[in-house]
């Protein structure tokens, strides 16, 4: 069975609301010392993408 509207909402506001958290923190980070923030980042905005 798949999700219901409520749980693809709440899937994708979830989303937006780690990408914005990301953002902040891959802002202060340029240089790409820390790769796991930059990857999930890109990873979920593709996610978002495809919803």
């Amino acid at each position: 069975m798949g999700m219901s509207k409520h749980d693809l909402d709440r899937k994708k506001q979830n989303a937006k609301r780690r990408i914005e958290e990301l953002k902040a923190l891959t802002k202060n980070d340029p240089l790409k010392r820390k790769p796991q923030l930059h990857e999930e980042m890109e990873k979920l905005e593709k996610q978002l993408a495809e919803m």
